[in-house]
């Protein structure tokens, strides 16, 4: 049985700007099946919306999964310069909570509840003559976010898009990324598969991606600003690739999320509090005003490594001050925050943080 075409009111007013700490209700109006493992859901508003953000963006999911409240981010593989919807495509990963209860779950009609667009991955942010896209696996999708509103804005850039994946029937995207270079003179895809899917006519490069290999696909990649997503051993090996060729680094940008493992930066703390006393001489007190709790904080630990040492969950997603999933508002004492884009400046000075990403410099009173 075939489900009602979705259609949006295109007479009726579009609602506000769709902002980064401003909750969302999506329903869930197309499903396709990418390949064997990904799927790609695509979400409408529940009222009039045309849907605004950068493309290479991303958006947190605040799901309920088992009893739980689970928050995940995923980048918009769909592009603003196609307002009425936004897309999300998700791998299944094994033995990821989320991946796994999206693919064997989600329907047409269901609703999810999100949080709008954040992140600094963009190449709209710093327009540059000429592009390098490299991606990995399910990394390309920020990437091919990008490429399709270069793509549907008629952009004259000149782009070199590499998608690596494990065997040509893992590639995401191939069909519509040779229309794209069909219909940019200056965009052009290669892909690289480390080995062959027996029975399929794949002709591109065999093997994993290397110096050589780059120079040859694209000879000119000392001028081009870089733009890389994938997993940390790929993301590692593109960095080292390009440091050893000596590329000038401030024009390499990279987005990686491992949302599957929540606190996946606490996984590496101390397994207990005498083991961080042997690297640290000051512990700082973290109370939990709401809960009434409390626990110890080493000064170079940060507040969410603690917290999960000492027991204590609290909402997190991407561990590395990007989703803002884990802000929270610090009612007394003093941090010192890295973050990559999750929180901005206006909320800082008002008190908000972001435990993930945040060292304590004296004791805390948190709003939790």
């Amino acid at each position: 049985m075939s489900t009602p075409f979705y259609a949006p009111d295109f007479a009726a007013p579009v609602s506000s700007p769709w902002n980064s700490d401003q909750d969302e209700t999506l329903r869930c109006v197309h499903i396709r099946q990418e390949t064997a493992d990904v799927k790609t859901f695509v979400l409408a508003a529940s009222g009039p919306r045309n849907f605004r953000y950068l493309p290479g963006q991303f958006i947190t999911l605040e799901l309920e999964i088992g009893g739980t409240k689970i928050n995940r981010c995923y980048t918009l593989s769909s592009t603003p310069t196609r307002p009425d919807l936004v897309s999300i495509t998700v791998k299944r990963v094994p033995g990821g909570t989320v991946s796994n209860w999206l693919h064997d779950n989600v329907r047409v009609g269901m609703e999810l509840g999100a949080m709008g667009p954040s992140g600094e991955f963009s190449c709209f942010k710093t327009p540059a003559k000429s592009y390098l896209f490299l991606s990995g696996g399910s990394g390309v999708t920020p990437l091919m976010s990008m490429a399709r509103a270069l793509h549907d804005l008629g952009s004259d850039a000149d782009v070199v898009f590499v998608h690596c994946a494990r065997t040509p029937a893992d590639v995401l995207f191939a069909e519509e990324l040779t229309l794209m270079a069909r219909n940019m003179p200056h965009f052009r895809i290669a892909l690289v598969c480390e080995q062959h899917t027996p029975g399929s006519n794949y002709a591109g490069h065999l093997g994993r991606l290397d110096a050589a290999r780059l120079a040859h696909i694209a000879p000119d990649f000392m001028q081009r600003d870089v733009y890389t997503c994938g997993p940390a051993p790929f993301m590692a090996a593109v960095r080292g690739l390009l440091t050893t060729a000596g590329f000038d680094m401030p024009r390499y940008r990279e987005e990686s999320f491992s949302f599957e493992t929540l606190v996946a930066d606490a996984a590496h703390a101390p397994d207990n509090q005498e083991t961080a006393k042997e690297t640290t001489e000051i512990n700082y007190k973290i109370d939990l005003q709401k809960m009434g709790k409390s626990f110890t904080c080493p000064s170079d630990q940060t507040v969410l490594q603690a917290s999960v040492a000492a027991g204590f969950r609290l909402p997190s997603s991407c561990s590395g001050g990007a989703c803002g999933t884990c802000k929270t508002k610090k009612i007394s004492g003093t941090v010192e925050m890295k973050h990559a884009g999750g929180i901005r400046q206006r909320e800082i000075d008002q008190g908000w943080f972001l435990p993930c990403c945040s060292k304590p410099t004296s004791d805390i009173v948190m709003d939790r």
